[in-house]
């Protein structure tokens, strides 16, 4: 925090749908004068595909918050007009760009909670990346929103290492917490005019696009930290899997195997099981192995790997992937 005592209650907007936007929608009811929530249309999930409000939407009524759930928002009049007289609108993954009129409308604008040291990480799975790519620190930019791709002026940064064993879940949690307590001292500094506005280094930029399925499919010819970062960064969507005689597999757990004569050589073929022990199957990766903890067949439950490994004959020598 800023360690100044707290500016004026503001009237803010929260723009936002995920368990990512809580945080800082607590934040703003607590601190200030949360008057709107939008968030994305209502969506059917699960066996019976039953209706499920985002997240925001339920804690919002809970607080007795009004809410907005409009399917577009280019030409949305009624949006802008709810907005009018606002100081402040707030975007936490909302998910969607907003039209450039309607940034135009609070009197300070909108601000963004985004969950990088932007400009690294621009885009829609931040954390994931990060995560893939062995980073270790991140953090919370709050961005002046702009119409483009979290293209902004930084207004406040606050960084957050990354424990090596972290998941993508895990450390949105945190992360939506630093940004809570970041996107108050923000608007703390807006009210008294002191807070700063940085443009970006665009050439310094990288990008975090949305996670495919395709993004889970464990690399083996990848080297075991490479995998177990990946790993770590799928690890709330869509998983990590590989493929046995044309079946998708996932394995909701694998760790880096301890150095050891298992360890691949060049010699083994990546994807190769070296192993099938006690608490894992050891499989070799283009440098070093892993080891699966948990393997789970399409349609079924997860399984210790060792069970699933002798329920489905697999021994060392096979080559899954």
């Amino acid at each position: 925090m800023s360690g100044t005592a707290p500016g004026p209650r503001l009237r803010v907007a929260l723009f936002g749908s995920p368990a990512f936007a809580l945080a800082s929608l607590d934040a703003l009811a607590e601190r200030h004068r949360l008057e709107l929530v939008v968030a994305q249309p209502d969506k059917r999930a699960g066996r019976g595909m039953r209706r499920s409000s985002p997240p925001t939407v339920e804690r919002a009524r809970a607080l007795g918050v009004p809410v907005l759930q409009p399917a577009r928002l280019k030409g949305n009049e009624e949006i802008a007009e709810r907005l009018q007289g606002f100081d402040a609108a707030v975007t936490a993954a909302y998910g969607k760009i907003l039209p450039a009129q309607l940034l135009r409308v609070p009197r300070h604008g909108f601000l963004n909670v985004h969950a990088s040291l932007l400009p690294a990480y621009r885009g829609a799975a931040p954390v994931q990346w990060a995560l893939i790519r062995g980073e270790h620190e991140t953090g919370i930019t709050i961005m002046q929103t702009e119409a483009g791709l979290d293209t902004g002026p930084i207004r406040l940064q606050r960084r957050q290492p990354i424990a090596p064993d972290v998941t993508a879940p895990e450390l949105l949690g945190t992360l939506a917490e630093l940004g809570a307590r970041a996107l108050l001292e923000a608007l703390d500094l807006l009210a008294d005019d002191h807070l700063p506005c940085e443009p970006q280094d665009d050439a310094r930029a990288s990008h975090a696009p949305m996670l495919t399925k395709e993004d889970g499919r464990i690399r083996w010819d990848d080297p075991a930290d490479a995998v177990y970062a990946r790993h770590r960064g799928v690890a709330g969507w869509p998983g990590s899997t590989f493929v046995l005689d044309a079946e998708t597999v996932k394995v909701p757990a694998l760790r880096p195997a301890a150095r050891g004569p298992l360890d691949a050589t060049g010699s083994t073929p990546p994807g190769t099981v070296l192993a099938i022990e006690e608490g894992a199957v050891r499989v070799a990766c283009g440098a070093g192995a892993i080891e699966l903890e948990q393997v789970q067949s399409a349609g079924r439950r997860a399984l210790p790997a060792r069970d699933w490994a002798n329920g489905r004959r697999v021994r060392p020598g096979v080559r899954l992937g």
